[in-house]
């Protein structure tokens, strides 16, 4: 893992918030915002190589570039990139810079957390497994839903973001439809330039 901006001091409970930000949205600042009612640091993380997805639009660097721009006003906010996609391979990486005794929540909206409650990681023991070694800070998507275990734990948003997603932002600027109001306002020409040609 190599940080780009880092929070001073050491975190005694650290969110790490990994996604592909292509490009980052009002509601991942959101987000951020009220895990740190929970952590000391919320740490975004870009994987270098994601499990399921292929880098398209911006680059790693473009997106590293948004990323910078739209979170320069908080201080417990830090940028890093990691090696591996998979939160297990991402907490590793964090146990070796951030030590022991941080203790690790991830952050995600409740339809990741749906996935990762009800994936097939081939033995009933994985994710519990997993789950001693961090625990979930899920925010409200789309429809209700229940943790399936306490190291699941709520997260309250300050408004309703269930309509905001980067995939959201993208298809409107290819339709030309408004949407501005859906990335942070520090970063809005910077998106226009890279998806939009400059519009």
């Amino acid at each position: 893992m190599r940080h780009f901006r880092r929070a001073p001091g050491q975190p005694a409970r650290l969110g790490i918030f990994p996604g592909t930000f292509n490009p980052v949205t009002i509601a991942h600042v959101a987000l951020a915002e009220a895990a740190l009612e929970q952590v000391d640091e919320v740490l975004f993380v870009l994987p270098r190589v994601f499990p399921h997805k292929t880098y398209s639009g911006a680059s790693f660097e473009q997106r590293l570039d948004l990323l910078g721009s739209a979170l320069s006003v908080e201080s417990s906010y830090s940028i890093a990139a990691s090696e591996g996609g998979l939160f297990l391979e991402i907490a590793e990486e964090c146990r070796q810079i951030y030590g022991g005794a941080t203790r690790l929540s991830f952050l995600c909206g409740a339809d990741a957390a749906a996935r990762i409650s009800g994936w097939n990681y081939g033995d009933d023991a994985t994710l519990a497994r997993m789950l001693g070694q961090f625990d979930l800070l899920v925010a409200p998507r789309g429809e209700p839903w229940t943790p399936p275990a306490p190291a699941f734990r709520p997260l309250r948003l300050s408004a309703d973001y269930t309509h905001v997603s980067a995939t959201e932002v993208r298809e409107r600027i290819t339709t030309g439809s408004p949407w501005r109001h859906l990335v942070p306002e520090a970063i809005r020409d910077q998106v226009a330039r890279i998806y939009a040609g400059g519009k």
